[in-house]
């Protein structure tokens, strides 16, 4: 069974910056690794995955304005968000899934963190 547990989110104004984190309790042999948001009345959407061999991804809200990195040690997923936007406000979720594939779906994923929430004020 993999925890995850995320922190780092708040409030802050649109322009800022955040970063967030995710403590996992173990990684798999092979994994994909990911961040989703949902904003109230929306569905989940993928902000950034990144693999086994560490090749990253990002939807395409976000592109540009974000940075996914896993720190092996203390088995830590960040997600460094720049020029955030009102339309970031969200609650932010780490997840993990075991295997080699890594398409972004969110039903792929099997451990899911409580999630974190972000608001972004003008």
């Amino acid at each position: 069974q993999v925890r995850l547990m995320e922190s780092g989110g708040g409030s802050v104004l649109a322009g800022g910056s955040l970063r967030l984190s995710c403590a996992i309790s173990e990684l798999p042999g092979s994994y994909c690794l990911g961040w989703f948001r949902q904003a109230p009345g929306k569905g989940r959407e993928r902000v950034a995955t990144i693999d086994t061999w560490r090749r990253r991804t990002y939807g395409d809200s976000v592109k540009d304005r974000c940075t996914i990195s896993l720190v092996s040690g203390k088995i830590t997923l960040h997600l460094q968000m720049e020029s955030l936007k009102t339309e970031d406000t969200g609650m932010y979720f780490c997840a993990a899934r075991r295997g080699f594939q890594c398409s972004g779906e969110s039903s792929e994923f099997e451990y899911w963190g409580p999630g974190t929430q972000v608001t972004v004020s003008s």
